[in-house]
């Protein structure tokens, strides 16, 4: 996988808005501020010429910031747009499309389920890959620029509808001890955007067709950090009757859910070889 790409692919190498204790930016946390508690952050005036729109989507941008401070990350002005759509437009999660897959079967073990078997069918993702000095930070910037072109930088100007799972695809070490930051960030595109998926602004992004792909998939909750990623794939690599089926140094974190909730929904994936 070159530095650009990210295909879902057996054969080798290679998920809002908010900012979760261990630094990850996602679409999500934008849904947690309804109006009235924008309303309620601030101190109820404004300036000449503002209005209440013009105020919240500060407040929101202005939240983030001093939030992500705090994890050496820098979240621009120019964000507030971005910020503000994907909290106006992800009213619930019904109207979150998520990645369609066929169920192949369930490995259970005294009444727990283990991990599944899935197939994706080939299909269309945004993707970006980036190094920064952290593992973090990588997910983090990634996604502020996943997240300018779902907000109207690409070639249609329009919002294009949120999807989940955000995926993060992550390389390590044969020993699966050390995660590269190389990390790429993913975003499937929504089905009416399938067969013609608008052109990214940002000549970092690339629309790519991942191949129809076997995944051995674990549920996992909690925070995702280097940690958490390495466990879950030394975990399942231990569950996996035949592990060697499977790709051996590409792995994907798929999260569905806020990371700042307490029972955050996530799973790691390992790609079956091609």
């Amino acid at each position: 996988m070159d530095r650009g790409g990210c295909q879902m692919s057996g054969g080798g190498g290679g998920g809002g808005g908010g900012v979760d204790r261990h630094g990850m930016i996602t679409l999500e946390d934008l849904e947690s501020f309804s109006e009235d508690q924008l309303s309620d952050s601030g101190n109820g005036s404004l300036e000449e010429g503002e209005t209440m729109e013009d105020e919240n989507s500060d407040r929101l941008l202005h939240y983030w910031q001093e939030v992500a401070r705090g994890h050496q990350v820098e979240v621009s002005e120019d964000m507030a747009e971005p910020i503000q759509q994907l909290s106006s437009n992800n009213q619930g999660r019904s109207q979150r499309e998520h990645v369609p897959y066929t169920l192949l079967t369930r490995k259970e073990k005294c009444g727990e389920l283990l991990y599944e078997k899935r197939h994706y069918e080939k299909g269309h993702w945004a993707c970006i890959t980036m190094r920064e000095d952290t593992y973090e930070q990588s997910i983090c910037y990634g996604f502020m620029r996943i997240m300018r072109y779902i907000c109207q930088q690409n070639a249609t100007g329009n919002y294009l509808g949120m999807t989940l799972p955000i995926v993060t695809v992550v390389r390590t070490d044969e020993n699966h001890s050390v995660i590269s930051h190389d990390v790429t960030v993913a975003y499937f595109l929504p089905l009416e955007h399938q067969a013609q998926p608008p052109q990214p602004y940002d000549s970092d992004i690339v629309i790519e067709v991942w191949p129809a792909t076997t995944v051995y998939t674990r549920a996992f909750t909690g925070s995702t950090n280097e940690m958490t990623i390495i466990n879950q794939i030394n975990t399942m690599g231990e569950l996996l009757d035949s592990p060697g089926v499977c790709v051996n140094d590409s792995f994907i974190v798929a999260g569905y859910t806020n990371p700042a909730h307490s029972n955050r929904q996530n799973e790691i994936w390992f790609l079956e070889r091609r």
